[in-house]
């Protein structure tokens, strides 16, 4: 038996000794009560076993479909919870099932089929942007390895797999078609999702409402965020940035909308829709004057004019709340049916009470939860918790139980959103009683960055559910941009069936088998390695990715006070560059492997990333030195670099900006939806908001990417000025011009964001070719400065490496 089939054998027997165990944890009477309404909702056995069935034809080629066979069971047959349950199936026939999967839902079901794809085939599913799918190791139909005799059934600990962020929308899934969703929903099930948020098209149902309240579709026009900005306009950070939207898209988001809901509903999902926090037009203040409305503050923007900020906030406390709350709520239900109680609501994100009274707090609870329950009776508020950790100086204990208890128990749902890093029910006596997720936030912006914080998401969940007096309910991956540390996913996402804490080490030789189809012992090394490095971070550290390439420090380096910036740095950059080496050495046994290039190049622009602050660092304390030519060589260097790691990137066609700019392009029905659409994209991931002529966005790089096409066109200009002022400064023996170079940079910037140019959609080059040659380049054995590796190129096109 080969050591990677022992492995696979040791992984099986263990799942199968610590999974069995009855192990959910009974849940109080109105969670129990909410369940049961949730299940009433559900689509029927055979609606769920046929949905379950087209994912398996999505999943696998059709001659595998025959080879399983799929049954939703009761819950009583999984001890009372949710369960999956994988066997055999009695029959000497080869052409008929093999595998027979039961579940109390589609999610379970198809959460089952991967769970035995992947430990009992070696296979793996990821993004497609992150590699896409591992399959080959599959055996052939007739041939499908057996479980133990009497099978497997694997309970979910706690009911529900919550998933999103409420600005997950803008940030990846903006430009979406239904063909590309389909596929997210179809990633869900298999990793067990089953409490999606669903926030596609409600525009297009708020314009309905307002309506009925009199409000114009002109005074929506300034309401509304443009497309890749409404996360923020729902939330009441802005108004009108990006916009108007048209009719168009109003009409196919709501159409969207609709195909999203019913396909969730299929699965036995439940998906989280939206409610009203109190976000208005401001028209509504000359139609209602008397109405208790408040101007909210500046939110950063560089223009304290507020012509895309100071948005507008109808008190929860005033009866026109509830009646426009009922409104919105009715009318979902109206185009949707009665697909769900659960309501996402998050009033005080970021915009805190006029009063810190724990009485005024509690009123205000209770009518947001009015608002909902008038349209639902059986609502359920689902707040995210973001609030208590980023706002902690108001949300005191007083404050935070006066918010808590003012809804009946079992009617809000908190989102731990930050429980991997900062977890809030360890120092809210489990949110004073108030059921909660467990939610794994780690990305901030969608940046592109490795890491990662295995070791709290292996064990944080089920230290959470097995501490005393625990109110956890589920598990949830909250992260604000998806496509990225496909591994730090599969494991939050196993999570959801997993009792007892995972052993990290273990369980990557086993991932780094599953995803790149074979186990090679430099690949197995190198993820030892990452394990105690990037995905091991400890420091506490929200990561945004502030890499100097992509964050660029908007400083003046001659002003001595002024301590040099850092960007965010938690491990040994030496053992990651040993990790790349030996990522590298095991090349040629993944030729064709589309998982194993996505984690070269990504591993290989971390590695570049990080040397690239090293050499910004090493050119300002130069020009502070007015060393001319250390800041010259060293300036050189740092644009070298982003020249290399754009070359790198587009070996990827999942690391190019032209991907994004087309699919948000191919939305667009006419060329001022076009116009719209790409300065939407351009700019969300650029200068983010608004800025002046001399001072940029306070969120600008905010949403920053590692894609070829953005590195050469908008990080590399951008440096490449910068550093020419500097070295001017020392020539000619002048101060730094600071504000002339923000002057030209935004100036810049403001053009490419309204520009049209075509960046490339498809890949060119040769991943494992040119990582070998960067590595030479900057950590081979020969001094970097006498190098000959080089890139020759011409344009955009890489032609040959020469030595």
């Amino acid at each position: 038996m080969s050591n990677s089939n022992h492995l696979f054998l040791i992984l099986i027997l263990s799942l199968t000794v610590t999974l069995l165990l009855p192990t959910a944890l009974s849940q109080p009477q109105p969670i129990q009560a909410l369940l049961k309404r949730l299940d009433s909702k559900r689509a029927s056995p055979s609606v769920q076993e046929a949905a379950a069935k087209a994912v398996l034809k999505r999943l696998l080629p059709g001659c595998y479909v025959p080879s399983f066979q799929f049954k939703i069971v009761h819950h009583d047959v999984c001890g009372g919870q949710s369960c999956f349950l994988i066997s055999n199936y009695n029959s000497s026939s080869k052409n008929g099932p093999e595998i027979v999967i039961k579940g109390t839902t589609a999610v379970e079901i198809a959460s089952g089929l991967y769970w035995y794809l992947k430990y009992w085939c070696g296979a793996h599913v990821s993004w497609d942007k992150t590699g896409g799918v591992q399959i080959a190791s599959i055996p052939k139909p007739g041939s499908l390895p057996l479980v133990k005799d009497n099978g497997v059934m694997i309970q979910r600990p706690v009911p529900w797999n919550y998933y999103q962020n409420v600005v997950t929308s803008s940030y990846s899934f903006v430009w979406w078609d239904w063909e590309r969703w389909e596929k997210e929903i179809d990633w869900m099930a298999l990793h067990g999702v089953n409490l999606p948020l669903a926030f596609v098209g409600q525009e297009a149902i708020w314009q309905k409402v307002f309506m009925d309240f009199n409000i114009s579709k002109e005074d929506m026009d300034d309401f509304f965020g443009g497309p890749a900005f409404l996360a923020w306009a729902r939330m009441g950070n802005l108004h009108g940035w990006g916009g108007p939207l048209t009719q168009n898209w109003l009409d196919k988001q709501l159409a969207l909308q609709k195909q999203i809901l019913s396909r969730m509903l299929q699965l036995g999902m439940t998906p989280v829709l939206p409610s009203f926090s109190g976000n208005i037009p401001a028209a509504l203040k000359k139609i209602f004057p008397s109405a208790n409305i408040t101007r909210l503050g500046n939110w950063n923007s560089v223009d304290s004019g507020c012509p895309w900020s100071c948005t507008y906030l109808l008190d929860p406390s005033d009866p026109l709340f509830v009646e426009i709350g009922e409104a919105f709520i009715r009318r979902q239900v109206k185009e949707y049916g009665d697909v769900t109680d659960i309501y996402n609501c998050d009033t005080f994100n970021e915009n805190s009470p006029p009063t810190n009274d724990p009485t005024y707090i509690s009123l205000l609870g209770a009518s947001v939860y009015k608002a909902m329950s008038k349209g639902d009776k059986d609502a359920v508020w689902l707040m995210q918790g973001w609030l208590f950790f980023s706002d902690s100086a108001y949300w005191k204990p007083p404050q935070m139980k006066a918010l808590l208890h003012s809804v009946p128990f079992g009617k809000m749902i908190v989102l731990d959103l930050f429980a991997e890093v900062k977890p809030i029910w360890k120092n809210s006596s489990q949110f004073y009683g108030t059921p909660y997720v467990w939610c794994m936030l780690h990305n901030f912006g969608g940046n592109i960055e490795m890491y990662g914080t295995l070791d709290s998401i292996s064990s944080g969940p089920v230290d959470a559910r097995i501490s005393e007096n625990s109110t956890m309910v589920g598990v949830g991956m909250c992260m604000e941009g998806i496509e990225h540390n496909p591994v730090v996913y599969e494991l939050m996402s196993e999570m959801a069936f997993r009792s007892k804490k995972v052993q990290v080490l273990e369980w990557l030789k086993s991932y780094s088998h599953r995803r790149y189809g074979k186990a090679i012992h430099q690949v197995a090394a190198a993820w030892e390695i990452l394990y105690h490095t990037i995905y091991n971070c400890t420091d506490g550290i929200e990561d945004h990715n502030t890499d100097f390439i992509v964050k660029f420090p908007d400083w003046d380096p001659s002003n001595t006070s002024s301590a040099l910036p850092q960007a965010h740095l938690w491990y040994s950059t030496k053992k990651v560059i040993n990790a790349l080496r030996l990522f590298i050495d095991a090349g040629n046994n993944f030729a064709g492997s589309l998982t194993y290039r996505y984690d070269l190049v990504d591993l290989t622009r971390q590695v570049l990333s990080k040397l690239a602050n090293q050499e910004y660092l090493d050119a300002v304390i130069a020009f502070r030195q007015k060393d001319l030519k250390a800041l010259n060589l060293h300036s050189k260097i740092f644009i070298q670099i982003i020249k290399d790691i754009d070359i790198l990137l587009a070996s990827d066609d999942n690391f190019l900006l032209g991907t994004w700019l087309k699919s948000a392009n191919k939305l667009a029905k006419n060329p001022r939806e076009l116009r719209q659409y790409e300065w939407n994209a351009r700019t969300q991931v650029t200068m983010w908001f608004d800025n002046t002529r001399t001072i940029q966005s306070n969120l600008h790089d905010y949403a920053n990417k590692f894609w070829s096409g953005l590195l050469e066109g908008y990080y590399l200009p951008r440096a490449s000025t910068y550093f020419d002022y500097l070295l001017r400064s020392l020539r000619e023996k002048e101060n730094f011009q600071f504000k002339e170079w923000r002057k030209e940079w935004i100036s810049f910037s403001n053009k490419w964001q309204a520009g049209l140019e075509l960046y490339p959609v498809a890949a060119e080059g040769d991943a494992l070719a040119i990582s070998k040659a960067l590595y030479e380049k900057y950590f081979g054995q020969r001094n970097r400065k006498r190098n000959k590796y080089h890139f020759e190129t011409s344009g955009r096109r890489v032609l040959r490496f020469t030595h």
